[in-house]
């Protein structure tokens, strides 16, 4: 056979080789899955952030309220302004309306907290979570203790808020598109309930009053504003929108507060579309001594028997 025909021979060799290797790299991507915290945005929630006219990688808000069984997800605006996105049923909670204590009380944090990039963790065992941050400053100055106290999936709590894994996909998508956008941290706020009067008033002889007089505070700031209240530790207090000289998570939480002033808030005003207010959430959770609240339709929690939870702490 002639060097022309050899060449042709190899050079169709090649070609083939060249299509097999191509062809088995597409079967094997075929195949490939995205790990959980990898995710894309579901194509619904795409255009709904379009159509609320939210940039994906825009600072992002979350209020948990206990009693509610809600966790509610907001995203600011061009203007500064926070709004409303969804609002996801808390598959489930463990202990009872009131702060947490201290470890093993099986409590789910109340109180401002905030979660960077470290504490997201893709690798959980309960599927995904985002790490309070408990116990914060404040917790720290009244001595409580616990640690893992958590957002995350498998709908089982031992002290944490649990959501189901297909919702927890979406917050931590959400959240991560956030930190893709240069932001370093979000505000979370965990509530007992809805602060309103009604529901204080109701509780007024609890324990824990005291405590959510002061979280009612930065309740009732965001209502009024749509933006998140400066919040500081000191004198063993939260104090709600402040301004004064120097970094405000420096201070002291147990030495007394310094001078400081409260700027004037700037109310916000609705446009008439309807982006900031919170849509029906989820069947509120019945609770021991008390009636549960009115049921409100579109969601259901879907909760477990606490006596099959698993005790182990969310990592």
């Amino acid at each position: 056979m002639s060097r022309i025909h050899l060449g042709i021979m190899f050079k169709r060799v090649c070609t083939a080789l060249s299509t097999l290797v191509v062809a088995c790299v597409l079967a094997s991507c075929a195949k490939l899955e995205l790990t959980p915290d990898l995710l894309p945005l579901s194509k619904d929630t795409m255009m709904l952030l379009g159509k609320k006219g939210m940039d994906p990688q825009a600072p992002i808000f979350i209020r948990v309220f206990k009693e509610e069984s809600e966790l509610e997800l907001w995203k600011q605006r061009a203007d500064g302004r926070f709004y409303h996105l969804k609002t996801y049923p808390i598959c489930n909670w463990s202990g009872e309306i009131g702060p947490k204590l201290k470890e093993g009380d099986r409590q789910a944090p109340e109180g401002f907290y905030s979660v960077s990039r470290e504490q997201m963790n893709p690798d959980s065992k309960y599927h995904l979570a985002m790490n309070l941050g408990y116990p914060n400053a404040y917790d720290r100055a009244h001595g409580r203790t616990g640690e893992f106290l958590m957002i995350h999936g498998k709908c089982k709590s031992a002290g944490c808020y649990a959501m189901t894994d297909a919702l927890m996909e979406e917050i931590y998508a959400i959240a991560r598109d956030s930190f893709l956008g240069g932001n370093d941290t979000f505000e979370v706020h965990a509530y007992p309930f809805r602060m309103t009067e009604a529901n204080m008033a109701r509780r007024r002889d609890h324990p824990a009053y005291p405590f959510w007089s002061t979280l009612k505070e930065g309740y009732d700031y965001f209502e009024l504003t749509r933006q998140l209240p400066a919040v500081a530790v000191c004198d063993r207090h939260y104090v709600v929108n402040i301004a004064m000289r120097g970094d405000l998570k420096q201070l002291n939480p147990t030495a007394a507060c310094p001078a400081f002033r409260r700027p004037k808030p700037d109310p916000f005003r609705a446009t008439g579309r309807g982006e900031a207010d919170a849509e029906p959430g989820a069947k509120a959770r019945p609770l021991p001594g008390g009636e549960a609240p009115a049921l409100r339709s579109g969601l259901t929690r879907g909760m477990l028997p606490f006596s099959s939870l698993s005790v182990a702490p969310a990592r």
